[in-house]
């Protein structure tokens, strides 16, 4: 007893002399987060209640590292973290789990036979039979909620007769390939090149399989199904007007029977979307609002009768915008998803309006940088949902009705609980404009010390209507891991701080939120470890666009990186996926009527005061900010003979970092041009100037 108690002693003398220890000793133990760990790490998403409310399904996700492809499988863990257990896994791919409402057949989408098709799983036995012999591959399927029939969407291809009748090659011959006859309006998409005409439908499919019947027809696209309580009808929302093409947020709640009758609910100019049924039947939650020109507007919660009669508001006061409405089981309020300042929350909506937050750490989704996307269910116990925050990925995370919220799965402990990570501190700075409080967050390097002076890096968002927040972010933690002061804010233009926050850049872009942005450098230089003389900056898509702005007003960034960036409007607006969208709210109206407009916003015309050397880095087969934006600022940069050099990755699309390998190399290029140009960089790789 007495060794037991020393031993004991002892321990607990070296505990205390730990907490002790300044951080960066104990960070130097631990290995620096690197390139090669994002290979390594896991994230839940997708995570949904079993019908008893006793466990959660959810979409587990990872990296191959053998075929640089993100894989999926099907898990299910307790209430309490216990029996955490794969359902379906291996070398194919899955999607969409979803219970029938008796917990006894699981209902997903696989490629176990070569094409993605519908499958299903008796949960008591483990069999699994494949449903569908489809020849595109089928979307968000859903059950009735007597079981015997299962919904989805498919696209469904639309052939023309064609303008000219061209001879067939003799057999044997060798001739150039057809030409693409092409007269839709939307006739490519970012992520899928061009596009086959047609469009996506709605099917019925009966539970044990067979040949799929489909309710909807005409060129019109249909939403994910919402079944009637009854199992007699399914909701939509779809914009089945005339010209739809040319109304991109235009969209309605529709009814359609089983026997394919289609009945129209709402009916205001405006997208109304995410139908959700109450669960006596008689009120339908849905989300929308007013279109009223705007670039960005609040998706609010209304409900109305089943009908489609008595619509009323329920958000109006909220000044966000909310998505993803689940009703309780009770049928006494509504939960919605929402961005508030930076952090994702679930909250609950009284049927009179009043609004209770219950998750305030959801989203995360966005693995390569800390953007705010999530994922939630409610349900009688409490709230499912992706839980998240700046030292991980999202897990899977627990809101019971009553008591603190939990975390249910810990994903990368193995992976990460070794690995010194950058810590995050949020701030908040004055914008120097009009005096507006703007959020942002530093990320200083795994050892940091705050009587060094270290390198930063602006780090900028893209959207622009979106935001940042304390998420885990590989890229910007690469960064760290590499000495430099990371930081990251939300300049007005985000989401997530009220509609007229978000408008200030309403046809305005890039503007005064290049102040907010030049002002969080300054507030951050001034805590007295920045290098003044050790500035850069950095941002993809909207934050491309805004790199390629700054280093066109101002000369103190030492050098630069613009990925997937937008350089001129006037080039843009006629060669983007979303042209009819992007003349319609983003400009006042199409180039030949405002050319002066477009111009005066396109970093372009800055080209000319530009001295700050500045990378390019976009994939080839981006067709939302296309790779003619890079080219064309880089052409400009070398005329001015400005150090510049264009990165172009070959088979990626606006996503740029959607392979694993791709994500690696994107920061490993930021890294190397700004080591590049970094002062005395070779001699003190820490931070340190001689």
């Amino acid at each position: 007893m007495v060794m037991l108690r020393s031993l004991l002693l002892i321990a607990g003398l070296f505990v205390w002399l730990v907490s002790f220890l300044p951080l960066r000793l104990l960070a130097r133990e631990l290995e620096r987060f690197e390139p090669k760990d994002v290979f390594e790490l896991e994230w839940a998403s997708d995570p949904r209640f079993t019908p008893d409310g006793g466990r959660v399904i959810y979409m587990r996700n990872s990296m191959d590292v053998m075929t640089d492809r993100r894989r999926s499988s099907v898990w299910t863990v307790d209430l309490d973290g216990s029996r955490h257990r794969p359902l379906l896994s291996g070398e194919a791919r899955y999607s969409s789990p979803r219970l029938s409402s008796d917990g006894r057949r699981l209902l997903y989408v696989s490629d176990a036979e070569g094409s993605p098709q519908l499958y299903v799983m008796w949960m008591d036995t483990r069999q699994t039979a494949r449903l569908t012999q489809l020849p595109r591959a089928p979307s968000n399927p859903a059950w009735s909620a007597d079981g015997k029939w299962i919904a989805f969407t498919r696209f469904v291809p639309r052939k023309r007769q064609p303008m000219v009748q061209l001879p067939s090659p003799p057999e044997g011959a060798q001739w150039a390939p057809r030409p693409r006859e092409i007269r839709s309006v939307r006739y490519r998409r970012d992520g899928q090149g061009l596009l086959e005409e047609g469009n996506v439908q709605l099917f019925l499919l009966d539970d044990d399989g067979g040949t799929p019947r489909q309710l909807t027809r005409g060129e019109y696209d249909s939403g994910p199904p919402v079944w009637l309580p009854e199992s007699t009808g399914i909701l939509i929302s779809s914009n089945r007007s005339p010209g739809w093409e040319y109304e991109p947020r235009e969209s309605e709640i529709h009814e359609v029977s089983l026997t394919g009758e289609i009945r129209t609910l709402t009916g205001r100019k405006g997208p109304d979307t995410d139908p959700a049924l109450s669960p006596d039947g008689k009120t339908i939650a849905y989300t929308g609002y007013d279109d009223r020109g705007l670039s960005y507007a609040n998706r609010v919660l209304y409900v109305m009768d089943r009908n489609g009669e008595n619509t009323r508001p329920l958000t109006q006061g909220l000044d966000r915008s909310v998505s993803s409405p689940q009703w309780h089981p009770d049928g006494e309020g509504i939960y919605v998803l929402y961005g508030d300042e930076g952090s994702t929350r679930v909250a609950r909506v009284g049927l009179d309006g009043e609004i209770n937050p219950v998750v305030t750490d959801a989203g995360g989704l966005s693995l390569g940088r800390p953007y705010g996307a999530g994922a939630y269910r409610a349900g009688r116990n409490g709230v499912v949902y992706t839980s998240t925050s700046t030292r991980s990925p999202p897990d899977v995370g627990f809101a019971p009705a009553t008591g603190e919220a939990r975390r249910l799965t810990r994903l990368n402990e193995d992976v990460l609980t070794h690995k010194a990570l950058g810590p995050v501190e949020p701030i908040t700075y004055a914008s120097p404009v009009d005096g507006r409080p703007i959020d942002g967050w530093i990320i200083k390097p795994p050892d940091f010390d705050p009587s060094r002076k270290y390198p930063l890096i602006l780090e900028i968002h893209g959207g622009p209507y979106a935001y940042y927040g304390p998420y885990f972010s590989v890229e910007l933690q690469l960064m760290a891991s590499a000495g430099y002061v990371v930081l990251y804010t939300n300049p007005r233009g985000s989401t997530g701080y009220g509609a007229e926050f978000a408008n200030l850049i309403h046809q305005n872009y890039p503007s005064q939120d290049y102040d907010d942005l030049i002002a969080g450098v300054d507030y951050v230089r001034g805590r007295g470890y920045v290098d003044p003389d050790n500035l850069f900056v950095t941002g993809g898509s909207g934050g491309g666009v805004l790199t390629a702005w700054i280093v066109g007003k101002t000369d103190r960034f030492r050098a630069a990186v613009a990925s997937k960036p937008v350089i001129n409007w006037i080039s843009m607006g006629g060669t983007s996926d979303i042209y009819v969208a992007f003349s319609k709210y983003w400009m006042p109206g199409p180039v030949w009527e405002d050319y002066e407009t477009y111009w005066k916003y396109s970093p372009l015309s800055l080209v000319g005061n530009v001295t700050t050397p500045t990378m390019l880095l976009t994939g080839e087969s981006d067709l939302r900010t296309p790779i003619s934006e890079t080219e064309q600022y880089y052409q400009a940069l070398k005329l001015r003979q400005v150090d510049t050099a264009m990165v172009r990755i070959p088979e990626a699309a606006h996503g740029i970092a959607q392979r694993p390998s791709h994500l690696v190399a994107k920061v490993s290029y930021i890294l190397a041009w700004f080591e590049k140009y970094r002062v005395d960089a070779r001699e003190d790789r820490g931070g340190n100037r001689p």
